[in-house]
């Protein structure tokens, strides 16, 4: 099948191995433009591009698809480049550009999207995120029909995975990228051969099942320590890679914070609740750190109260510096003083 792909990420870049190994013919990528990456801001192509240029694929960059709008020369070659190469489909894998109903039209077989959701679920631009941020036991992969709407369009297959306590955003998303290349390959065979009919996602007037998913944004990081223990983990699970989540480190009578990046958490066992309950520790304000383990070589926490009861904090990473295993940060707290809200959201890794 002759195939136009339009994707960015690495989560993309996996479905466009899969496609090539597969025996598709990729005869146009589009991706976005080349941006400043890491901590040097070196502008660099996206996974896609550099897969696609190694492999003599054709590449166009446009910064917006409608015509008229703020990119309208970019939207007009774009269009015209299309409408000039001939293919069968267009593949979407997280593009970040919408594409408006006059770039729809042009595939025969119309435009198909990997979805890293169970929709109706989490419609949207961080689905993955999302999911673990509300704690849900499964997410998936959809391979859908794209329309002009959000995420709306008919699905052709759906592709459900768990997700475990031990999964973050990062360890998530691979997965997802593995599901979803093997996905659209085996929906491409039977979209060809008519064994794929479209299913609406939800049914008619019925919206009760459809949830967004919103991007993410750095304002998110902040956590706030009255929240219950299980909220709090799974929004740091959610937050790995980006944009982390972060808290400020205040003394008991400091003028002063420091802010930490926190990366890894768990919420404190029952046992461990009750003999704090005893002591009477239990009673305290929402972020006081109430004890330090110092768990060896490889392990150690800051247990830190929480609206419902405590966590574990056992990744940290100070401004500048590199993720580490709490016990390298033992020596910096002490009982009884206690994280408060960052009140700025600012990314201090």
């Amino acid at each position: 099948m002759k195939l136009v792909f339009a994707g960015t990420p690495d989560f993309a870049a996996a479905a466009l191995v899969a496609l090539i190994a597969a025996g598709h013919q990729i005869v146009l990528v589009m991706t976005q433009p080349d941006r400043p990456s890491g901590r040097g801001m070196q502008v660099l192509p996206s996974p896609v591009k550099a897969l696609a240029l190694r492999h003599d694929i054709p590449v166009i960059q446009p910064r917006g698809l409608r015509v008229g709008g703020r990119y309208d020369a970019d939207a007009v070659a774009a269009h015209a480049t299309l409408a000039a190469t001939p293919h069968d489909a267009m593949v979407v894998a997280a593009y970040g550009l919408i594409l408006p109903p006059a770039i729809l039209a042009v595939p025969p077989l119309g435009c198909i999207n990997i979805h890293a959701s169970l929709l109706p679920r989490w419609r949207g631009a961080a689905p993955i995120q999302r999911a673990i941020e509300a704690g849900d036991a499964r997410t998936g992969i959809t391979i859908m029909q794209m329309d002009a709407g959000l995420d709306t369009g008919p699905m052709l297959s759906v592709h459900s995975v768990p997700i475990t306590p031990a999964d973050t955003a990062a360890t998530l998303t691979d997965r997802l990228a593995l599901l979803g290349a093997e996905a659209i390959v085996e929906a491409l065979r039977a979209l060809a051969d008519g064994s794929l009919p479209p299913r609406p996602q939800t049914a008619a007037g019925d919206e009760s099942a459809v949830t967004y998913a919103a991007k993410l944004s750095k304002s998110e990081s902040p956590l706030d320590f009255s929240a219950g223990s299980r909220v709090l983990v799974d929004r740091i699970r959610a937050f790995d890679p980006w944009p982390g989540c972060s808290a400020d480190w205040r003394d008991a009578g400091a003028t002063s914070s420091f802010t930490y990046k926190i990366w890894r958490a768990e919420i404190v066992p029952v046992h461990v609740l009750a003999a704090l309950a005893a002591s009477g520790e239990s009673r305290v304000t929402p972020g006081t750190v109430l004890d330090l383990i110092d768990g060896g070589a490889e392990a150690g926490a800051v247990i830190v109260a929480t609206g419902d009861g405590a966590i574990a904090l056992t990744q940290l990473q100070k401004p500048g510096g590199k993720r580490q295993a709490a016990r390298h940060f033992l020596r910096d707290f002490k009982a009884g003083s206690g994280f408060v809200a960052h009140e700025h959201g600012a990314d201090s890794a």
